[in-house]
């Protein structure tokens, strides 16, 4: 029979053989962290290895996921999709055992991690969308949603900021089925921590209002057990770990040293190693009766079918709720008439032709699809009044108030990215943030792992432009634009009007590979005539919204509010033949089939003018090297913005100069 202490050393050998394979990878973290993954994973975690997306399952995840052969050698032990096969291929192309954690390549895996601070910050996420749903679907007689957030996290997540902003938030809320353990090695890719990491670290989290065990002995089986069995007694408070651990435990020369961090122990020390903890086995093995004390399939399948048992009766007593919660969380579907309800009110607004902010627009229609999306969980990073992310009936969430669905993040904007990724891989709600455009470079790396984890996550970018005006350069976007479409899986909208805006958010609420991106106007913009066949174009990201007879002699292509500047100038060029092209979403126009490209943008037509209030080079896909881009190549200015406008020359009388130049 295994000891607590063998089965963990199996986690131990296989860490340390497949990153000695690979030549490269982290063998101290999971090393050092076996003894806790086989508590939790042991005695407290509910989960089903042969079904990973259970709903009501726990979620675990590895915040310092560059010890991924931590959580790959737990799914291989307890009974998940990952033969040993696929631990011999850990770092290799294509292989279900990448460097750090990835969603969609291994089963059980619930985060994309490696950018540390991410991990614990997508888990608050988690735990705060199990306590909505609770509030949104539990009754006083059967609670369907009732599970744990587990988290592993090291001393590099907790020195990144994004940690302290969504660890602060966690307190905040009161996330007391969140359980984080910290493993307090002391030691970080530099050496030991003691020279740049100081922190209070137990202090602050109890600052953050979070119940703190102190001292726990990461060794010890039974301090660890007695550690999560308190944790889970407290209800509303999150609970910090802390574990005192040696990394790369039972390396008898590299453990509690930073030379076994992110490097292979070698041949010698591995040998040492396994005579070191009593592992008698070769390079990938491991005895029956340890995957026989691993082996969680049974006891998953169980926790399942006892689950289900429950939610057939809640189905008995709540029909109406379980078909939508069937619907939300175990499908992921939106309404039956969502698409009529959706096309019926961008008709609305096309009928309306208002001249609004396309911020102002974007509320109207979160308000307009908040009726039938109860899935809507929206927020600001303390901009709401500005952004515009609230609507008529909004509910806000707090520590006591657990059913509502909209969040105020605080002037976080980092930490409303991550947990808002944390919730979309929950499931059962389909998130949206805002801030300013400029601040999306706080946000940036959280919107990186959006697009990277395919998810959908919509972020609300409003003051778009040096229109915003009077704040000056420090809050007016200039490669914004740009940089986010740089951004790989990324929908970036920059809708001209109340009807882009419209289709804009249709679009982003019906994408389920990705997030999207709004850039939204503080000034207001003009309704855009549109006959049938452009109404229906907008979804396609880019067609043609002011024609000629013929072929056209020059093209100019616009974005947002600088289409009415374009369509002024086709009108003063009224004796040339000019199209207008409205291009809201870059990402949607490419993937496009060429002829339908090819119709809005002619190979023979090579007279372009771009016309964007931002950096121009990005245009020149589109204009080539004979076009002329009209925009702004240096930061902005202090001013109303319609001076600015006239001062960086984004005005009708320098792009009806432009295109005269192309067509000389």
């Amino acid at each position: 029979m295994p000891t607590r202490r063998d089965l963990a050393n199996a986690v131990r050998a296989l860490s340390m053989d497949a990153v000695q394979k690979a030549k490269s990878g982290h063998p101290g973290a999971p090393m050092g962290m076996a003894d806790i993954a086989e508590v939790l994973w042991n005695d407290f975690m509910d989960h089903d290895p042969a079904n990973p997306s259970w709903a009501d399952r726990d979620r675990f995840v590895l915040s310092n996921g560059h010890g991924s052969m931590l959580i790959y050698s737990l799914l291989h032990l307890t009974g998940y999709d990952l033969p040993m096969e696929e631990i011999k291929k850990f770092r290799q192309l294509h292989s279900q055992t990448p460097g750090h954690p990835e969603v969609g390549y291994t089963a059980g895996i619930e985060t994309t991690t490696g950018p540390l601070g991410q991990g614990i910050s997508n888990a608050v996420g988690m735990a705060l969308a199990e306590k909505v749903l609770e509030g949104q679907f539990n009754t006083p007689e059967h609670h369907i949603v009732d599970h744990y957030t587990y988290c592993f996290l090291g001393d590099g997540c907790l020195m990144e900021g994004v940690s302290h902003e969504a660890c602060a938030l966690a307190g905040t809320w009161g996330l007391g089925k969140l359980v984080a353990f910290w493993d307090d090695n002391g030691i970080s890719i530099d050496g030991h921590t003691e020279g740049w990491f100081t922190d209070d670290t137990p202090g602050r989290f109890e600052a953050y209002g979070w119940h703190v065990i102190r001292g726990v002995d990461g060794h010890d089986a039974e301090a660890i057990k007695k550690a999560i069995g308190e944790a889970r007694s407290v209800n509303d408070k999150p609970t910090l770990i802390c574990t005192k651990t040696v990394i790369g435990f039972g390396a008898p020369n590299l453990c509690g040293s930073h030379d076994c961090h992110g490097a292979p122990l070698g041949d010698d020390e591995i040998a040492e190693t396994r005579k070191n903890i009593g592992w008698e086995h070769g390079p990938f093995e491991i005895p029956d009766d340890i995957y026989s004390g691993w082996d969680a399939r049974a006891k998953g399948a169980e926790a399942r079918k006892h689950w289900e048992e429950k939610f057939e009766a809640y189905r008995k007593a709540n029909p109406e709720l379980a078909a939508e919660f069937e619907r939300r969380v175990l499908k992921g579907d939106l309404p039956a008439d969502w698409a009529k309800k959706a096309e019926d009110f961008i008709n609305q607004v096309a009928e309306k032709g208002e001249k609004v902010a396309t911020r102002k627009a974007s509320q109207a229609a979160i308000t307009g699809y908040a009726e039938a999306l109860p899935e809507f969980l929206g927020g600001s990073a303390d901009l709401t009044g500005s952004n515009n992310t609230d609507w008529k009936g909004c509910k806000d969430i707090t520590a006591t108030v657990s059913d509502g669905n909209y969040i105020h993040y605080g002037v976080r904007e980092f930490g409303m990215a991550a947990i808002m990724n944390g919730v979309a891989l929950h499931g059962g709600f389909v998130p949206f943030g805002g801030t300013f455009m400029m601040f999306s470079d706080y946000a940036r790396n959280g919107v990186r792992m959006s697009a990277l984890m395919k998810q959908k996550v919509i972020y609300v970018f409003t003051h778009d432009s040096i229109g915003l005006g009077e704040d000056g350069p420090t809050h007016q976007p200039v490669e914004h634009h740009a940089s986010l479409r740089h951004i790989p899986n990324l929908d970036v909208w920059r809708p001209a009007d109340a009807v882009e805006t419209a289709v804009a958010w249709r679009c982003s609420i019906e994408r389920n590979d990705g997030p999207s991106a709004l850039a939204l106007s503080r000034q207001g913009l003009p309704h855009m005539a549109r006959d049938g066949q452009q109404m229906a174009d907008i979804q396609r990201g880019g067609y043609i919204l002011r024609d000629c007879d013929g072929d056209p002699e020059a093209i100019i292509i616009a974005t947002g509010s600088e289409v009415e500047i374009a369509m002024n100038a086709a009108e003063e060029l009224s004796d040339r033949k000019v199209r207008v092209v409205s291009m809201p979403c870059v990402e949607r126009f490419e993937a496009q089939d060429a002829a339908y490209r090819e119709k809005v943008l002619p190979s023979s037509c090579r007279n372009r003018v771009s016309v964007e209030a931002g950096v121009t080079d990005y245009w020149a896909r589109y204009i080539g090297l004979d076009g002329k881009a009209v925009g702004i190549d240096t930061f902005g200015e202090s001013a109303p913005g319609g001076d600015l406008y006239e001062y960086f020359g984004l005005t009708t009388p320098k792009v009806v100069e432009a295109v005269k130049s192309v067509l000389a």
